[in-house]
């Protein structure tokens, strides 16, 4: 069952955080114990080491004391050597040392009692001349001691000596140890506990208290909105790395596998498409190209953990492009309609106006010669253009120009068979250039004129377009295809090109799409030519 929290998120069971501290602190616990053990063990062992090392020195600086060796000689072992090993052993601290025939009979013994009673344990190493431990209960209780040989003057065993440290005291100072091993993992378990406090803390903020369920729930839902999301979706860290970008941007940049981990000068993109989506200041529907589309750039900053990247979304710009330049030359149409619907009816009134004034000789000659200079232009671009939409798009063009003041002349030239090339494609290239042709010649000074000429030579279609404008500087040549530069002002009076400026870009898009080149010629009255492989379907007629 899930409850909301007052931050509106979702909380399923216990906390990840909340779990992880548990498991960490099972995991802390378990291996404190285990230290503890281990070195408990080791303590232990490190002990036996000790008492096993100082019953061996002792045992062995009596087997070659010469005093032992006289004493066992002479007969009076036990008056020579008693008062003599119970300094020794008083002065090493050990809890027995036991000087024998070996036979077992003891000589001497930290209990007056017991020499001349037989010994209690292993003799038989050190009979063959072996110094060896071992740990056994004798008649002081369980011990751990070391038994050697003592040679005579023929090297025969003349004695044994065997001292030890009850288990008893062995224990003693392994108890003593016992505080110190506690201590340090009690300061181990608690210095660790604060620390996975300290994290479990840290990873609730960072995972605002949600289970592992909720949160594999929400990743499944990401992962899904992130697939099914219409828009392009691109996440940048503040170094320019793609940290995530969905199917949809993948498509629209034309990238191959996962970008995420590269920079975005790395991908192949356009570079002002690169420096647009890095750009850390905030941007809303910006239109921005690359060979194949129109993309509608937003770009916001994103704030994580002090760290600062930016969130940007793509949308596909380039049918609405499409449809607006249709819509654009459909416009065109119409008010080229209007205006030779308007010309023709002032050319009416006047040959109405000479019929009434009795001059009908006149009225049709004039009638005769405008209809003829209309249909000269007609005739020419049919019969030269087999593409329909072309034909009407020069038609169209050269009716506007009239009405604005500027003469459009088609080159006598021109001729163009079926071209392969989508009649939108075309529409672009030689309407944007027409169109900026005719604003530039009405910058310029009388007689304002644009010249087009459009014909295929069998391998390309080439178009150019030239008018009597004031032309381009040499350095606003390269310019002239970025987008949003423009010669114009902005309707709001804004300097040139700040908002404008979209036409010659789309036309390098065009050209460059289908392998074509474009090219300005500077200066007084500019001129652009384009040139456009053909590959026409088979069957079709050229």
């Amino acid at each position: 069952m899930s409850i909301l929290t007052r931050r509106g998120r979702v909380r399923r069971g216990t906390s990840l955080a909340r779990q992880l501290l548990w498991l960490q602190a099972l995991v802390l616990l378990t291996v404190v114990t285990t230290a503890t053990v281990v070195a408990y063990l080791d303590a232990r062992s490190a002990l036996e080491r000790a008492a096993e090392q100082r019953t061996r020195a002792v045992v062995e600086s009596l087997a070659d004391s010469p005093l032992v060796v006289d004493a066992v000689a002479a007969g009076d072992a036990t008056a020579v050597l008693q008062p003599f090993v119970e300094q020794v052993r008083a002065d090493t601290g050990l809890s027995f040392i036991t000087v024998m025939a070996p036979d077992r009979t003891r000589f001497t013994h930290p209990d007056p009692a017991q020499i001349g009673r037989p010994f209690v344990g292993t003799v038989a190493p050190a009979l063959a001349g072996e110094t060896f431990s071992e740990t056994y209960t004798g008649t002081l209780g369980p011990s751990l001691r070391t038994t050697g040989p003592v040679f005579g003057a023929d090297g025969d065993v003349v004695a044994l000596v065997s001292a030890g440290l009850t288990v008893d005291v062995v224990g003693a100072d392994l108890a003593d140890a016992v505080p110190g091993i506690l201590g340090t993992a009690a300061v181990t378990l608690a210095v660790g506990a604060l620390g996975s406090w300290a994290v479990s803390r840290r990873l609730r903020r960072q995972t605002g208290g949600l289970d592992a369920t909720t949160m594999a729930a929400l990743l499944e839902h990401h992962e899904a909105v992130l697939h099914a999301v219409r828009e392009g979706l691109v996440l940048l860290d503040r170094d320019g790395r793609v940290t995530l970008a969905n199917d949809e941007a993948r498509r629209l940049l034309d990238l191959d596998g996962d970008p995420a981990g590269r920079r975005l000068d790395e991908l192949g993109l356009p570079a002002e498409l690169a420096a647009a989506l890095g750009s850390a200041e905030r941007g809303v529907d910006e239109v921005h190209l690359t060979d194949t589309r129109v993309l509608l750039v937003n770009r916001s900053p994103a704030r994580s953990s002090g760290r600062t990247g930016s969130v940007v979304t793509l949308r596909d710009h380039t049918e609405l492009q499409a449809l607006t330049g249709e819509r654009d030359s459909v416009r065109a149409f119409a008010e080229s309609l209007r205006a030779q619907a308007h010309e023709a009816a002032n050319r009416l009134h006047a040959t109405v106006s000479l019929v009434e004034l009795g001059r009908s000789r006149e009225a049709v000659e004039f009638a005769t010669a405008q209809l003829a200079a209309a249909q000269e232009l007609t005739d020419r671009v049919v019969g030269a253009v087999d593409e329909p939409v072309l034909a009407a798009l020069l038609l169209g063009k050269a009716a506007t120009a009239a009405e604005r003041g500027v003469r459009l002349e088609v080159d006598p030239g021109t001729s163009v068979g079926v071209t392969g090339i989508p009649g939108g494609d075309l529409v672009t290239v030689v309407g944007n250039l027409l169109d900026n042709a005719i604003d530039a010649a009405l910058a310029g000074e009388p007689p304002r004129e644009v010249q087009v000429g459009v014909w295929d030579d069998g391998d390309c279609l080439e178009v150019r377009v030239e008018d009597s404008g004031p032309g381009l500087a040499e350095e606003d040549v390269e310019r002239a295809f970025r987008r949003g530069w423009s010669t114009k002002a902005d309707p709001d009076g804004a300097p040139a090109g700040l908002g404008r400026g979209l036409g010659l870009a789309l036309v390098q898009q065009v050209v460059r799409r289908h392998g074509g080149t474009v090219g300005v010629r500077p200066g007084p009255g500019a001129e652009f030519r384009v040139s456009i492989p053909l590959s026409v379907p088979a069957g079709v007629p050229r």
